[in-house]
């Protein structure tokens, strides 16, 4: 009996400690999503690059001879036409070089009357033999020294008319050089870089040295932009372009792009090509030399259904698990996996996959067609999502608690496994 009675007891204490931890125990809460609403606006898609503003004309100016610098007459900044002088090289020694030049000049017009006048001579002494000749006063050796001195001053005539002309070239030259000490503008502009002070010494002999940088006209500028190769593909002449500068934050600047230029640049084998965006400066606010953040419109969508891009990277738990091998399980099946037909097959647009909750709380995913992103939401392109439906992006955690979904992508398992930014597509 007493037995009995033992064995009743712990039964009973048994049964309350296991009603107790049934009741009263841990359990664990149901797993809640953070939902998003399709919605319909615009969706704009754009290239992000840096470039530099620059002039679109500047023009060298440089020297062609050697010399020291005796004057400056155009400073930064210095408003020049064309044909102004603009800096002046030391004339002196080309002044002389002209002067011997032209006294080189003198000397073989001198020489050639010379040479005239002694063809002239030969030419009366040929003719005075070849009259005695005749009258057998002087010998056939005689008439043939004569004609061969007469000849000699006829190359000689022509040697000094050959001198002559070398000498006027000589003076020609010695007459440009001087010329050339005296640097003028060749175009309408504005100083832009002055490289020279009065004194120095440039030397022209194997490349024609930068005095001065004058740019055309600042009222019309340029952004040069490098675009990376993957980039590159939906950009064109004539889109619209933005950018911003350090010097007026919050102010954005507009431009077109005027020319996609074909030339790659590779540095450290990264491909990019250079893509100028003309700019209206006519407040000359912007300077030569900025750095600006230019963001080109790649494409545009007004009034299309998007969805937020964490709703096209979310992945169910359960999901990720059944799909890797091993794990066991039935994957769910997606609505519209039937016309899906792959992404991108045939020229269809990319197709992703969406998760929202069914009436009795359970997971039901659909098959989307994608279109352009803006970083933030992607067009969808198919009737497979109407407006207003609520999709999920995400779970929500206790606070505290950190999932695999608080980690960056590409560290985690489930939803970020595979996920990759819609941008552009």
């Amino acid at each position: 009996m007493r037995r009995a009675v033992l064995i009743v007891g712990v039964l009973a204490i048994g049964l309350a400690i296991g009603g107790y931890v049934f009741f009263n125990g841990e359990r664990k809460a149901p797993v809640r999503y953070r939902t998003a609403t399709v919605e319909r606006g615009p969706v704009i898609s754009l290239v992000t690059a840096t470039g530099t503003i620059n002039p679109v004309v500047s023009v060298q100016v440089g020297t062609q001879v050697s010399g020291m610098i005796k004057s400056l007459h155009a400073d930064f900044n210095s408003v020049v036409k064309a044909g102004d002088i603009v800096a002046l090289i030391d004339p002196e020694p080309f002044r002389a070089r002209r002067d011997q030049a032209a006294s080189n000049l003198e000397m073989s017009k001198a020489n050639v009357a010379r040479a005239r006048t002694d063809l002239a001579q030969r030419k009366r002494e040929l003719d005075r033999v070849k009259s005695l000749v005749a009258q057998q006063f002087v010998s056939e050796n005689d008439v043939d020294v004569a004609a061969t001195n007469f000849q000699g001053a006829e190359a000689q005539v022509n040697v000094a008319g050959a001198q002559v002309k070398q000498a006027e070239a000589a003076l020609n030259s010695a007459e440009l050089e001087l010329k050339y000490t005296v640097i003028r503008s060749p175009v309408n502009g504005i100083v832009v870089a002055r490289n020279v002070e009065v004194g120095q010494t440039i030397a022209a002999s194997f490349a024609t040295p930068n005095l001065f940088l004058i740019a055309l006209d600042l009222t019309k500028m340029q952004v040069d932009t490098n675009v990376s190769e993957s980039d590159i593909g939906g950009i064109a002449e004539g889109k619209e372009a933005t950018f911003t500068v350090d010097a007026y934050p919050g102010y954005q600047f507009a431009g077109t792009i005027r020319q996609v230029r074909l030339a790659p640049i590779n540095v450290q084998n990264v491909v990019t090509y250079n893509v100028v965006v003309a700019v209206d400066n006519q407040d000359l606010r912007l300077k030569p030399g900025m750095t600006a953040n230019v963001s080109i419109v790649v494409a545009q969508r007004d009034s299309v259904l998007k969805v937020p891009n964490a709703a096209l990277r979310f992945t169910p738990p359960t999901v990720g698990q059944a799909d890797r091998p091993g794990q066991g399980g039935k994957p769910t099946k997606a609505k519209g996996t039937e016309s899906s037909g792959g992404a991108g097959r045939g020229g269809m647009s990319p197709t992703r996959k969406v998760w929202k909750q069914g009436p009795a709380g359970e997971l039901e995913s659909i098959v989307v067609q994608t279109g352009i992103s803006d970083g933030v939401a992607t067009e969808i392109m198919s009737e497979a999502l109407a407006e207003s439906t609520q999709i999920i992006v995400g779970i929500e955690r206790p606070k505290g608690e950190k999932g695999g979904s608080d980690l960056p992508p590409g560290f985690g398992s489930g939803g970020q496994k595979g996920s990759s930014r819609t941008r552009g597509m």
